[in-house]
């Protein structure tokens, strides 16, 4: 494409939100970059001339932030900074034609499924042949893996099947043959990410297949860790436990988003599940999978929500313990069967409730970092950050949960794997030695 400037087009992709997000734009950078066309993410030199904004729109917080960093781009292009803005995610897909009127300066809008037109703007093909191939813009040593797109529930709070349509599985051999090409450029740990996990495989094998998935993936050589992200506890596919307990590189570790404990909220949220048949199932899961660590997402402030559900909420995390806990606000979103209720919980309440729950969490969290004192664990090396080196242990995921602080006197590299004593213990973070 032609630009005001006389140098090679630069394109700068900018993402915002999960990691769903941070595939797409890991895709987008494999095709423009097979087109030849110079191709950067997050770039801190400014010296690009194209901005592509991939946006989110989960929730009010992360729709504020993509309009935010939608409105700095044009502005620099306003200064003549930037030849192009384009807009894409789940922000784009949801509001665009509010968008378009309301920031014409943006070049173009484009969904969450229209790859082959965002290409276009730049005169370049899609290429089928790259399925799977894309740009890392994480360390080379772990990789997110999509195994789906969109969703089939209907939970109450939730806009994601407005902006990501419906459940549609990859193939186990196209799934398969991504790991193994990402393993190829020295990724040693993939997460697997989708909507819902545990509904892979429904729509083309018209049965569960996440299990027979995780064992051809777990053949995969060179391939050490095995993560699983977001799955629904309704209906949860007991038999995936089976092949995580007798396979060595899948990680013992499960985020399982509940939202609540309260049937009273479960049953508003519209979450098929209650409280008796949440905890069957977490015992199931501790029963198959002996020390496997769980972690779980909660809504607080959801409408209708009193102190009494909040202290339910509360009761049901000292009872289970689990090992990683995360806390969101509610967001009243359009669109949603949610939308239709009363959003009656002023926001410092939510923010106050939330704030409860991670107390409670918080000092679950350092007892059990407590019991790991003295045990030596095997850690892979993300990093080195003020002259300390940083990595986690099977029970971590990237961003979301412990570190362990390295303590070490030899050089280490990104994606090594250590035996670590861990020798001190934080509210979310391990300290320990290299043995």
């Amino acid at each position: 494409m032609k630009a005001r400037t006389l140098k090679p087009d630069k394109v700068n992709i900018i993402t915002l939100g999960c990691s769903k997000n941070l595939v797409d734009s890991e895709v987008l950078s494999g095709q423009l970059k097979a087109n030849e066309i110079n191709v950067v993410h997050e770039n801190a030199k400014l010296d690009h001339n194209i901005v592509v904004v991939n946006t989110c729109g989960f929730i009010d917080k992360a729709k504020e932030e993509s309009i935010n960093t939608i409105l700095a781009q044009v502005d620099l292009k306003k200064r003549g900074k930037l030849d192009k803005v384009y807009v894409t995610g789940c922000l784009s897909e949801r509001y665009r034609n509010d968008l378009e009127s309301e920031i014409p300066e943006v070049d173009s809008w484009f969904g969450t499924l229209e790859l082959p037109l965002i290409l276009k703007e730049f005169d370049a093909d899609y290429k089928k042949e790259l399925l799977g191939e894309r740009l890392l813009s994480t360390p080379k040593h772990y990789a997110y893996l999509k195994i789906s797109e969109g969703c089939n529930r209907t939970c109450a709070f939730c806009a994601i099947p407005l902006m990501r349509g419906k459940h549609i599985s990859k193939t186990i051999e196209e799934i398969v043959a991504e790991a193994e090409g990402l393993v190829k450029r020295g990724v040693k740990e993939i997460m697997l990410i989708a909507q819902e996990l545990t509904y892979y495989g429904l729509d083309i094998y018209k049965k569960r297949m996440l299990a027979d998935l995780l064992k051809k993936l777990s053949d995969v050589q060179g391939l050490e860790w095995i993560r699983l992200h977001y799955a629904y506890p309704n209906k949860f596919p007991f038999e995936v436990l089976d092949v995580m307990r007798e396979r060595e590189n899948i990680c013992n570790y499960l985020d399982m988003p509940l939202q609540h404990a309260s049937d009273r909220m479960l049953q508003l949220m519209k979450r098929q599940s209650t409280r008796t048949e949440i905890i069957e199932t977490l015992n199931t899961i501790r029963d198959k999978v002996p020390g496997i660590c769980l972690r779980t997402t909660l809504i607080a402030g959801f409408p209708g929500e009193t102190k009494d559900d909040v202290q339910e909420l509360k009761s049901f995390l000292q009872e289970q313990r689990f090992d990683r806990v995360g806390v969101f606000t509610y967001s009243h979103e359009e669109g949603t069967s949610g939308y239709n209720l009363v959003d009656d919980v002023p926001a410092a309440e939510k923010q106050k409730r939330a704030e409860e729950i991670m107390e409670v969490q918080q000092e679950i969290s350092y007892e059990k970092n407590a019991e790991k004192v003295g045990k030596v664990f095997k850690v892979i090396v993300d990093k080195k950050e003020a002259g300390r080196y940083l990595g986690r242990t099977e029970f971590d995921s990237v961003e979301v949960d412990n570190e362990v602080i390295i303590q070490s006197g030899k050089k280490l590299q990104p994606g090594q794997f250590i035996q670590v004593k861990i020798t001190n213990a934080f509210d979310y973070d391990l300290e320990g030695e290299v043995i």
